[in-house]
């Protein structure tokens, strides 16, 4: 039974815009984060948020709700960023008094999505004004790029005006507009957790809400929506910076004892040795290892091709109740 996964890989992407800061006159600009190495260089490279990670895996998870019929809150159901919060039935639909484990087991049944991304949930419910946290179950790190195979250029652009003559009308976003855009090429750290162990479980009792087959269904649909996180990440500028995903590297592991699935960043040129050994140490440690069933498995994959074959064995496990 796997409790939690872990996913250290490098991402190559090419000529993207997934993730900006903002602008300044007509000049879009790139988010720029600081990071230090092993060794303690610094260096400033490019990166995409975990926000934006997090948002582009919760889209395609509603996309696979919808295809399973599983659960949705009304907010949900609209895609709507308050979620649950945006669903009044559910918020009006507690007596006097109710305790927070009884709004907690009463969210994890209605949704999918407030279950396995986490909600603050905030308001008025059962009488009493309300501040109560839902953790995510699937935890995304900042995508960052390599200091030394990371680049990003700017581009120009101009809005074609057969009439330049007129004048630019910059107010109405009218005639001749000259602007320019970033453009980020390269190979990019990713680290991903999840806590399978929790989807299903009220978090203030520690016991399940759903029946085994109901949590297998959930846990079935946030694998897959992590695997086409990879597959199509989507974001800003797609629609003429739609990014190349060129290559997907790493290692995926599992846990199934409380020992959390190592996880050690790609910003390490050694990341998938150390993962290698550390795994191999942790085995060895645990008192209920075997030959047979280790508390710990690794996949490595060297491609997007054999991370799709390894999230595939993960997936067909649940079936054969290896979750």
């Amino acid at each position: 039974m796997y409790r939690s996964i872990s996913i250290s890989g490098i991402l190559t992407l090419d000529l993207h815009a997934l993730n900006n800061e903002g602008t300044e006159g007509n000049t879009m600009m790139t988010r720029m984060v600081d990071i230090v190495d092993k060794e303690g260089k610094r260096a400033t490279v490019n990166a995409i948020s975990g926000d934006m990670f997090k948002h582009i895996q919760a889209e395609h998870l509603f996309h696979e709700a919808e295809t399973m019929q599983l659960p949705l809150c009304a907010g949900c159901r609209l895609f709507d960023a308050n979620r649950i919060g945006a669903d009044n039935e559910f918020k009006e639909g507690f007596r006097a008094g109710a305790t927070n484990e009884e709004i907690l087991e009463k969210l994890v049944n209605r949704c999918v999505l407030d279950d396995c991304e986490g909600i603050l949930l905030t308001g008025n419910i059962g009488g009493n004004p309300r501040s109560l946290a839902r953790k995510s179950c699937v935890e995304f790190g900042w995508v960052v790029g390599l200091p030394e195979s990371t680049t990003t250029d700017s581009y120009f652009h101009a809005k074609y005006v057969p009439e330049r003559g007129k004048g630019s009308g910059q107010e109405e976003n009218l005639g001749q507009n000259i602007f320019h855009r970033p453009a980020s090429s390269g190979q990019y750290a990713a680290v991903v957790c999840v806590d399978l162990y929790r989807v299903g479980r009220n978090d203030i009792s520690l016991k399940y809400v759903l029946n085994e087959d109901e949590r297998k269904k959930r846990i079935g649909a946030l694998l897959r929506s992590i695997l086409h996180t990879f597959i199509r990440p989507t974001g800003a500028q797609r629609n003429t910076q739609n990014p190349h995903v060129v290559d997907f590297r790493g290692v995926i592991t599992a846990s199934r004892s409380a020992m959390p699935a190592p996880c050690i960043s790609g910003l390490n040129s050694d990341f998938e040795n150390e993962i290698e050994q550390l795994c191999q140490t942790l085995n060895k440690l645990s008192e209920a290892s075997s030959e047979q069933q280790k508390p710990i498995d690794l996949f490595a994959f060297k491609s997007l091709s054999e991370f799709g074959k390894s999230m595939e064995t993960l997936i067909q496990s649940l079936s054969n109740g290896g979750v």
